[in-house]
């Protein structure tokens, strides 16, 4: 009885029954990633027009001899930042107001938005020669330049900084670690110029397109329709609504905000991206969001020990590929000596029982020849705290395709013996154990 109790007979004193993977039904199965193409990232930058169009916010450069400069000085030539590719400009600076007009003296205002610099000029020009007969038609000497493009203050927020680190079993067990990563936050306040206000720009000045680490899609809330008391109290209306109808009913999703844009990175094969030219164009105030996937994991436990592991983002992972990655890998586990023992809540090499079994005595009946594990169960959770158990036997997996259900976040992997396999291990452990008894005792 100690015997059977080292090798921990969890397969026949407590038995799990789950869904054969090759028998489940549609709607347990995780979504495929491997399909996924990216989309043209193109098509995240605005189009720019082949003149620079007037509106408020822009600095002009403006020279009227005789008004704006005197007649025997040369107009002021100031160059631009370092970095930019505006040409110097010519005259004294005079802002655009926020009505798109300019004001000028001795004239009324005019009216520039949406003119180019030239249309600008020649406005100008008429309201002091024509209109109000100011400057000779003619002998007018009228600069217009632009100065300082308006530009669009962003903040873009990314969570896709991360550094590697090795991640022991929760409980500490020695053989149960797995890569984990330590996501960071960082957040910039970029400011765009005009018509490259877009979420590529956004990208491109505060680190690129989403790392692994981030989601495959871009977020960007919009200013002018953000409201936190209109969505707090529409959010605490929905949740009582939701509660009165009863405990045991399932509550829908709460509907996305309208304030919220999500641009999908990688689409499915002859899917066109949905979001429209204007979506990428960001105003002032907008909020760019890159998320992380931290919540992209699986856990393991039984044989495989107690460990988190992150899922991959860009291709899929079916339950003989995840348990290479986080076991002995199938060809060790199915052909012999599975050396990586330990309970179910991260007990190491040499621990017992758990929610997996095996342990010493089931190991050692394995490096003697004995049946390797054989069965992989797979705890997956399912809408309104719902939960389908899949069955993969590992044997079947190996020869069909069918039988090797994708990985999905929140997955729990159990490796287990099957109950012939422990029987078999049993019997070769107690032939073992009683042959070095006896050894021990002759001698």
């Amino acid at each position: 009885m100690g015997f059977a109790s080292l090798s921990g007979c969890t397969s026949i004193l407590s038995p799990i029954s789950g869904v054969p993977s090759h028998r489940l039904p549609p709607q347990f199965l995780a979504k495929p990633r491997n399909n996924l193409v990216p989309i043209d990232i193109s098509r995240l930058r605005q189009e720019s027009p082949r003149e620079y169009l007037l509106d408020k916010r822009d600095v002009l450069g403006v020279y009227i001899e005789g008004v704006l400069g005197d007649m025997d000085q040369l107009p002021p030539v100031q160059f631009p930042e370092a970095g930019s590719d505006r040409p110097p400009s010519i005259g004294y600076p005079v802002p655009v107001r926020e009505d798109g007009t300019l004001a000028l003296p001795l004239v009324p205002a005019l009216n520039v938005r949406g003119l180019t610099l030239s249309q600008a000029q020649d406005a100008i020009r008429k309201a002091y020669t024509i209109d109000q007969e100011i400057l000779r038609p003619g002998k007018d000497r009228i600069i217009v330049t632009l100065m300082r493009e308006r530009a669009y203050r962003v903040i873009v927020m990314r969570q896709d900084g991360a550094d590697q680190v090795q991640q022991v079993g929760l409980a500490g067990g020695a053989g149960s670690a797995g890569p984990h990563s330590t996501l960071g936050s960082r957040g910039q306040v970029i400011d765009l110029p005009a018509y490259k206000n877009d979420v590529l720009h956004a990208l491109a000045l505060t680190g690129g397109l989403p790392g692994v680490n981030a989601r495959n899609e871009v977020k960007v809330l919009r200013s002018s329709l953000m409201d936190a008391q209109k969505r707090d109290a529409f959010v605490q209306q929905f949740y009582l609504k939701s509660g009165d109808q009863g405990p045991c009913l399932c509550a829908p999703p709460i509907p996305e905000d309208p304030a919220i844009l999500r641009i999908p990175l990688r689409l499915p094969p002859g899917e066109v991206p949905r979001f429209r030219p204007d979506d990428v164009v960001l105003q002032d105030g907008d909020i760019v969001l890159i998320e992380s996937r931290e919540t992209e994991v699986f856990y393991t436990g039984g044989l495989l020990g107690a460990g988190e592991f992150p899922l991959p983002r860009d291709y899929d992972l079916d339950a003989l590929t995840a348990l290479s990655m986080v076991g002995p890998g199938v060809g060790a586990s199915m052909g012999g000596g599975f050396g990586r023992g330990g309970g179910g809540m991260g007990g190491g090499g040499m621990g017992g029982g758990g929610m997996g079994g095996g342990g010493m005595g089931g190991n050692l009946a394995t490096a003697m020849g004995g049946a390797p594990p054989g069965q992989l169960f797979i705890l997956r959770k399912t809408p309104c705290g719902g939960q389908v158990i899949i069955a993969v036997d590992m044997t079947r997996a190996l020869r069909d395709l069918s039988a090797r259900p994708l990985i999905q976040p929140g997955d729990m992997l159990i490796l287990r013996y099957k109950p012939e396999e422990e029987i078999l291990n049993f019997g070769l452990g107690g032939v073992f154990t009683y042959g070095i008894y006896q050894v021990l005792r002759n001698n």
